[in-house]
């Protein structure tokens, strides 16, 4: 008698808990992460899990989300394997990781997305790397809407902006391009760079300050960033809000509080609440980095 391989056996398990209704339409599903933990299988077998449901249209990827069960209960593949291109595989593989995270992303995985062997991937993708290159390139093409606006703050701002909303749409996308020393040969990225250059061209920096306050505001937005991240994958992981995670902790916050060991954070939190909100936190820094730039201009006579 054949044995079954884990990845279909425990499909098995997941699929009989969406047709028993345990698992509703748009409901997530487990992770891969969740389905290592609570099977204790390899990471390459619970990818086989998700792409096994995913082929047969019992699940589907969610930006932001993840895997969730598909509405009509058994939807038809998303991503038929006839036709293939290196444009098709870019595009399957940023919402594969829009959706997992980057750490789900593999030459194998993707080729499942297709229905297809790894290499036939190959022929049209290289390696692993060169796809995340691929990727990264594609998600930053493009600008900010409407005319340029006059001052440099106000281009620094429209600049700084739309990256922080291209960071959050594709929280990946900052780690990727994460290295500020070894940048990514990469035109359109190379395209912000200009951009920015130009709205502090003129202004009395030297070549030095100007590629240091491009880098000082690309590595803010991509620090911030990564908070996106490793929200998205808690979320996967937990299924629980940031409100559902902080009022789960409270008991344990009150605890440490009134141990007084913290007096000042204490006093703070006494005086009122805080809104732990990533996109405030990032207009704040962005002002104040900006009043720095504002200062060291001030001091060229620019």
């Amino acid at each position: 008698m054949a044995i079954e391989p884990p990845y279909l056996r425990i499909a098995g398990a997941i699929r009989r808990r969406i047709d028993s209704g345990e698992l509703e339409p748009g409901a997530r599903v487990p992770s891969t992460r969740s389905i290592t933990q609570e099977w204790g299988v390899a990471m390459a077998t619970a990818t086989k899990v998700l792409a096994t449901l995913k082929q047969e249209g019992l699940v589907r990827a969610v930006p932001g989300v993840g895997t969730v069960v598909a509405e009509s209960g058994r939807e038809r593949p998303l991503t038929p394997h006839h036709g293939l291109t290196r444009d098709r595989v870019i595009r399957a593989a940023i919402a594969l990781v829009d959706a997992e995270g980057l750490a789900a992303l593999s030459m194998r995985r993707v080729a499942t997305e297709f229905g297809v062997s790894t290499m036939a991937l190959y022929r049209h993708v290289p390696s692993k790397g060169e796809l995340v290159r691929l990727m990264s390139e594609t998600a930053f093409n493009g600008e900010p809407p409407g005319s340029r606006p006059p001052g440099w703050r106000a281009r620094l701002e429209r600049e700084a902006r739309w990256l922080w909303g291209l960071y959050q749409r594709h929280p990946w996308l900052a780690r990727a391009m994460a290295g500020l020393t070894r940048p990514m040969a990469s035109p359109h990225a190379m395209r912000y760079t200009e951009r920015v250059l130009s709205a502090l061209n003129g202004l009395g920096l030297t070549p030095t300050q100007m590629i240091h306050v491009h880098l000082a505001l690309l590595g803010y937005a991509q620090g911030i960033a990564a908070a996106v991240e490793l929200e998205s994958q808690a979320r996967q992981d937990t299924g629980m809000t940031p409100e559902e995670w902080m009022a789960s902790n409270e008991p344990r916050m009150e605890t440490i509080q009134t141990a007084g060991s913290y007096p000042v954070l204490s006093t703070l939190f006494d005086q009122g609440e805080f809104d732990l909100e990533l996109d405030t936190l990032f207009e704040f820094g962005l002002a104040r980095l900006l009043d720095g730039v504002e200062s060291l201009i001030g001091r060229t006579g620019g």
